[in-house]
């Protein structure tokens, strides 16, 4: 499919103060990378397909060594594929699957987790293994332990529970831990690089054979939509939902005297889903100094079909309408590609640091 080109950049850098000075000494070089963050936003990962296959099929490779992978719902995902073993055909597998997804008017959220748990299946194959003793590559899975109404199921119950952490966080974040804790589910035995987790309980929860689907299955959880993964193997009984609840965009305290790489959706770091609406709920700066984040600029969402990012909408949008809602997103993966063919013409030029904006 022919490219839509437009004048302005397709991409919008911005990067905390410590990033921004290691750009501007030594340019972005793949070995100084040490951390990934992948946030939720469900097909919006469709939308950053081409960037994802040139950082991790060819900007990545180019300096091997260990990372960290931190990803909440789709992230997980898409961290999942890069990790099985050939990170671009992974991407693409991951692509494909999710844009043939039908979800008919009615669909019960049993029947939506079945689609998604054989979704997952097609997109890990064999490949569990893989993931798990990756050299390069540790995946950190983000879920979140229900508490209080929002860990049943019943859509009264359930509706009731969200309404109250709808209120509960409008007057403050910290009022979230009411009703979720944080899990975080990886390999290997070291510490990660993050700095204390002190806002929210925060379960360690080793990623292993046994639950490396079910976490996955659970990262994706949107309660009323999936139904959620009950008594995940290895973790604190309960039952265990989507990690963007509580980090939509991931706003860890990142510890690395590296930088972190962030291809984004957006050039806004927002601390979660709840956060959305509220324009003053932004990241933590100081966690954010050694980040780098790489989004779609204004221009380039301007020339994509409907202005924007494939999104959950669309399914509403294009109710009667599969094949179009699949058109319009294999259209905005196909443009993707030129997110990737910017990110490394910047690298390879050597003026990635001049684009650079604060984050």
């Amino acid at each position: 499919m022919p490219a839509i080109h437009t004048r302005g950049p397709a991409l919008t850098l911005r990067a905390g103060a410590d990033a921004r000075r290691h750009l501007l000494e030594h340019g972005l070089r793949a070995g100084d990378i040490s951390v990934i963050p992948g946030a939720a936003g469900g097909p919006k990962a469709l939308g950053i397909a081409g960037l994802d296959q040139a950082v991790f099929g060819e900007f990545l490779p180019s300096a091997p060594r260990p990372r960290t992978l931190i990803g909440a719902s789709i992230g997980s995902w898409r961290f999942a594929a890069v990790a099985g073993g050939d990170p671009v055909a992974g991407l693409e597998r991951l692509a494909d699957l999710y844009s043939r997804q039908r979800f008919p008017k009615g669909i019960t959220a049993r029947e939506v987790t079945q689609r998604c748990a054989r979704m997952l299946a097609d997109l890990l194959e064999d490949r569990d293994a893989a993931i798990l003793d990756n050299p390069h590559y540790r995946l950190v899975v983000v879920v979140i332990r229900s508490r209080a109404l929002i860990a049943g199921e019943g859509r009264f119950g359930l509706g009731l529970g969200l309404a109250g952490v709808i209120g509960g966080n409008l007057l403050s974040r910290r009022a979230l831990g009411a009703f979720m804790e944080r899990g975080l589910v990886h390999a290997g035995d070291g510490p990660l690089p993050l700095g204390p987790l002190d806002d929210f309980a925060t379960h360690h929860i080793p990623l292993d054979r046994a639950n490396l689907r079910a976490a996955l299955l659970a990262s994706a959880a949107i309660p009323m939509v999936l139904e959620g993964v009950r008594d995940l193997p290895g973790a604190p009984p309960g039952v265990y939902r989507d990690g963007g609840l509580l980090d939509y965009h991931l706003d860890l305290p990142y510890q690395t005297d590296d930088l972190v790489l962030y291809p984004h959706f957006t050039d806004r770091v927002i601390p979660g889903w709840f956060d959305k609406p509220l324009r003053w709920r932004n990241g933590n700066a100081g966690r954010l100094s050694r980040t780098v984040l790489l989004a779609p600029s204004a221009d380039y969402l301007a020339s994509l079909p409907r202005g924007k990012l494939p999104d959950r909408t669309d399914f509403k949008y294009y109710q009667n309408d599969d094949a179009g809602r699949e058109r319009y997103w294999r259209q905005a993966i196909g443009e993707s590609r030129r997110l990737g063919d910017e990110f490394l013409e910047l690298v390879h030029s050597g003026r990635f640091a001049q684009r650079v904006a604060a984050l």
